[in-house]
């Protein structure tokens, strides 16, 4: 039961029927919300989903939508927007849907737009664009924004004012500077506190665990000493080399084919047991793509993954199924990735189960465990998916992945979802079960402050190739190729007076991995930099 008034142009919109409520959707109030694949059709091209919008509020022929349609594409980045209308959201990434539901919310210019952790999917040059877009629908329509987020750089970004929550309630209110320098409830500052900063792990040779809000009193308790848990004497537990992957893009349903996306180009590293590899770059780079290649979720065109001295693309469905034992993957969206039909219980007990690993009454004794371990009540195991919030399905995942005590774990912007106390204890949680079971990471992510902090050597993908791979250390403070640098920089700061001058898009930030059918890739050459060290020429 909702409680209260909401005044929208004078009116309490609590009490306006459906009828009414239809008009003030789309045309007064427009949504973006979190989970862009759970908001998009699947069985509908992204162009016909947004021209929808566009044809539901405003007088205009399907040709005008059409057109209208591809303009909002590009505003909101979206490679060859053209030749992208007719594609279905699973071909693209997690970020360039988000870019879509973006495009859709913008369609009928709102007066009011409410945005749901409308970044969180997105890479930091993206992101700052994304703000840049809003800032410029404000300053042309007279937009009015309330923005949810729990990116405290991002508040500092775009924020004039900013509110507080804690457990249902808005402990403190004011201007974003006020919040950010003279906070006065003990929960604020001790988010502020928790923030990953750029920059923060100079001299650091280790990754190091985050200060974690006490949920009772809001006040950050002391942070643990950080230990060496890479086994570099050991044979790499993971070892890939050359991958490639491509789609192909055909002219409807039956087409002839007229492009292919080169999603992974000869794509190669190692992972040493107990490391932390972080794979960072845009949205639609190929990030995801790689790890689920490596896991054979989809297959490669060539190229070779081998994992605890077995080839794993030679793998048969059995060996394949034993293999899932060794390495598991946390995925990007937590609501797409468990059944809405089973029991949060039922979804980490199943793999425990499905292997044979222990009775019945074993496996709900485990499932008690990993939600607790992953921050959540044991009780909770009898609830439904729809019951938690995004980033408490993201923590019920991560203890999915870890039923099996797998020796490699994928997690795909696993903690993206996340706000900064609830971040700070999955990361400190994963850092915990690296150093007690000497489990390798494949950590792919754009928030550049958090790969900083968890990894110890880091690749930089662009358009399908690693452009730049080194340690945490190297990359961070001596990086080489210009991508590098630009994702660096484009990192908002958790300052409200350091707010970036609005961003120019350059020629470079609109290239698409899209390709001609008969297009042959240019051979690339590293040089080495330093000791592992590497740069693209």
């Amino acid at each position: 039961r909702v409680e209260g008034r909401v005044m929208m142009g004078g009116r309490n919109i609590l009490d306006l029927p459906e009828s009414e409520m239809r008009h003030v959707r789309g045309n007064d109030v427009a949504m973006i919300f979190q989970e862009p694949m759970t908001s998009l059709n699947p069985l509908f091209t992204i162009g016909d989903q947004i021209s929808e919008a566009l044809l539901c509020h405003s007088p205009m022929s399907k040709a005008e939508a059409r057109a209208e349609t591809i303009r909002l594409l590009e505003k909101v980045r979206i490679p060859s927007a053209a030749s992208r209308f007719d594609e279905y959201p699973h071909r693209f990434s997690g970020g360039m849907r988000q870019r879509v539901m973006i495009a859709m919310a913008l369609a009928s210019r709102p007066k009011l737009l409410i945005a749901d952790e409308p970044t969180t999917a997105l890479d930091v040059t993206i992101q700052g664009q994304i703000l840049d877009l809003i800032k410029v629908l404000q300053e042309e329509e007279g937009t009015s924004v309330l923005f949810i987020t729990h990116d405290m750089g991002v508040v500092a970004e775009i924020a004039d004012r900013t509110v507080v929550m804690f457990r249902g309630d808005a402990v403190e209110t004011g201007q974003t500077e006020d919040i950010f320098f003279r906070a006065k409830h003990p929960y604020t500052r001790a988010l502020l506190s928790a923030v990953p900063m750029l920059g923060s792990m100079k001299g650091e040779s280790q990754p190091m665990r985050f200060p974690v809000i006490d949920a009772t009193t809001g006040l950050p308790n002391a942070v643990a000493e950080a230990t060496d848990t890479v086994q570099s004497g050991r044979k790499p537990i993971l070892e890939v080399k050359n991958l490639v992957k491509r789609f192909d893009i055909h002219a409807g349903l039956l087409g002839k084919l007229k492009g292919r996306v080169h999603a992974i180009e000869n794509v190669s590293f190692s992972l040493q047991p107990g490391e932390t590899l972080s794979l960072v770059g845009e949205s639609g780079c190929g990030k995801s793509t790689t790890g689920r290649a490596i896991m054979r979720l989809i297959e490669p065109e060539s190229g070779s993954v081998v994992l605890d001295g077995q080839d794993v693309l030679a793998m048969d469905r059995k060996r394949l199924r034993d293999m899932r034992r060794t390495m598991q993957m946390i995925f990007q969206d937590p609501f797409a990735s468990l059944n809405p039909r089973m029991t949060v219980g039922a979804a980490i007990a199943e793999p425990y189960l499905e292997h044979k690993l222990g009775t019945a009454k074993q496996a709900r004794e485990k499932v008690a465990d990993l939600l607790e371990r992953v921050g959540l009540q044991s009780d909770m195991a009898a609830r439904y998916p729809h019951e938690f919030s995004g980033g408490q399905r993201q923590r019920v995942c991560i203890a999915r992945a870890l039923a099996l005590d797998p020796k490699v774990i994928v997690a795909d912007e696993s903690v993206s979802a996340l706000d900064v106390s609830i971040k700070a204890q999955v990361i400190n949680l994963l850092l915990d079960l690296q150093a007690s079971l000497g489990l390798a990471y494949l950590f792919i992510s754009h928030d550049m402050a958090v790969v900083e902090r968890v990894s110890h050597r880091v690749a930089v993908m662009h358009l399908g190739e690693i452009v730049e791979i080194g340690s945490r250390a190297q990359v961070f403070e001596n990086p080489q190729h210009p991508y590098t640098k630009k994702l660096i920089a484009a990192v908002p700061i958790a300052d409200p007076t350091r707010r970036h001058a609005r961003r120019g898009v350059a020629s470079d930030e609109l290239k698409s991995p899209l390709r001609a059918p008969d297009y042959v890739p240019v051979e690339r050459r590293y040089h080495q930099v330093a000791e592992d060290h590497f740069v693209q020429v």
